[in-house]
């Protein structure tokens, strides 16, 4: 069968590329072992991944639905009676074993058509399962990093209120000699409890972001532990986007929407051949006998052979055609939508990336030049050339700047996590090898 191509027409390239090979598994560029830990246990134990696992399986069962009606069906039936008294009837006894095998020849390939779409319908239910299993590692790496940021931002917000509290010391005895109006230490104060109510967020924030790793590793959050590490890993080298074919080719889910494609299209063939005439073939043996001594005696066959064509169904047959040739269509749409919304996740993320790197570059200077400031204010307040409210409005702004920095920088950890999903395609959970299942290479026959 030919591959239907998406009514969309591919780029040439990406807007830019890195040079590192994205591996299977994109987490690992990381080299964070606790993040490796936590994704291990959330693909064995993410129940809303389990589900969709199971999804598969119901697909699998489908399949080998289908896939009988091109095997005849074969019947065993018994029957027995004894009539008394016996006079009534001679021998008092009446035993029948039969068997019968019906079996529907696939002229048009009707029948072949049906057990396509399902092979589809099952890779594309794979294809589903890698999609949530990708979802799934996205969101593990980010409310990790959010984590890690959260405890940093914890830290800060400690140094911050320490720095504070010192401050409001060294300016309570220059108001005692008349040196700073009372006004300066009120607004100190204020500084110091906006630093505490900095504080009572992150610590409410650290908490929501285990339970959020807590379920969806299947753990109650009761009883998730992890080991935080200091700081976030370093951010790896910008990926190869590789060319928008092959992107195509690699992401599961706009495989998922292919292959529905193909079934849909093998549903509509279904429909075109169920207009043309069936063969059905019936073969019956029967033993019967009024002696259970005699039953093997005597056998009766029969082979039968009956030809059915359809002749006036009022337009039910052609409208089905028209039915699945409309969902095959609608499908074809779906399928090209979902091709253009992937171009446009790995362009906006390039896209972020390189202007939040550039942010990032401008925060570091406004830190550097606030600390500055400060600095030089200090002094100056020191030496009386400047009122305290101008130290007060320096530092406030520097302290700021310090947790804009940080939600910044996780910002980027979070647009590279939104390209590896945009660029990366499927990898082994370590389900896919379970007994019984063998989806990687049903998939692999496109």
């Amino acid at each position: 069968m030919s591959v239907i191509e998406p009514l969309v027409e591919n780029p040439d390239s990406f807007s830019s590329t890195g040079q590192a090979v994205i591996p299977d598994k994109w987490w690992t560029a990381y080299e964070d072992e606790q993040l490796n830990i936590l994704m291990d246990s959330a693909f064995a134990n993410n129940m809303n991944l389990t589900s969709v696992w199971y999804q598969l399986k119901e697909a699998e069962a489908i399949r080998k639905t289908q896939s009988t009606f091109l095997l005849p069906d074969i019947e065993v039936g018994a029957q027995t009676a004894i009539s008394r008294p016996k006079p009534d009837f001679a021998g008092g006894e009446n035993t029948q074993l039969g068997l019968s095998a019906g079996y529907e020849v696939d002229l048009w390939g009707k029948i072949r058509a049906g057990l396509e779409a399902e092979d589809f319908r099952l890779r594309a239910s794979y294809y589903d399962y890698q999609t949530a299993a990708m979802t799934l590692s996205a969101q593990i790496a980010t409310v990790w990093f959010q984590l890690l940021t959260t405890r940093k931002q914890l830290k800060l917000a400690t140094e911050q209120i320490e720095t504070n509290q010192k401050i409001i010391k060294l300016i309570r005895v220059r108001f005692g000699g008349g040196q700073i109006k009372g006004v300066d230490i009120l607004r100190q104060h204020q500084l110091l409890e906006e630093a505490k109510d900095q504080r009572i967020i992150y610590e409410t924030n650290l908490s929501i972001f285990k339970n959020q790793l807590a379920v969806l590793t299947g753990t109650s959050p009761r009883n998730f532990t992890a080991e935080l590490r200091d700081s976030l890993p370093q951010l790896p080298a910008l990926p190869a986007t590789g060319l928008p074919l092959e992107l195509v080719r690699r992401r599961p889910d706009i495989q998922r929407e292919h292959n529905l494609l193909l079934a849909a299209d093998r549903d509509m063939a279904a429909a075109v051949r169920n207009k043309f005439p069936r063969l059905s073939l019936n073969l019956s043996m029967q033993a019967r006998s009024n002696e259970y001594s005699e039953l093997f005696s005597n056998w009766a066959y029969t082979l039968g052979a009956n030809l059915l064509a359809p002749v006036l169904y009022w337009g039910r047959l052609r409208a089905e055609v028209n039915r699945t040739e409309a969902v095959k269509m609608q499908q074809l749409y779906r399928y090209g939508q979902t091709v253009l919304t992937a171009f446009q996740e790995v362009e906006n993320a390039l896209i972020r990336e390189e202007n939040q790197l550039k942010r990032l570059d401008v925060l570091e200077k406004r830190l550097t030049m606030a600390e500055k400031v400060n600095t030089q204010l200090r002094i100056e307040f020191l030496n009386g050339f400047t009122e305290y409210l101008d130290v007060l409005l320096a530092l406030d702004q520097q302290q700021q700047l310090q947790r804009d920095w940080l939600e910044t920088r996780q910002e980027l950890y979070e647009i590279r996590i939104n390209l590896y999903r945009a660029l990366a395609g499927g990898f082994d959970t370590g389900r896919e090898n379970d007994a019984g299942t063998n989806i990687p290479d049903k998939t692999k026959r496109l």
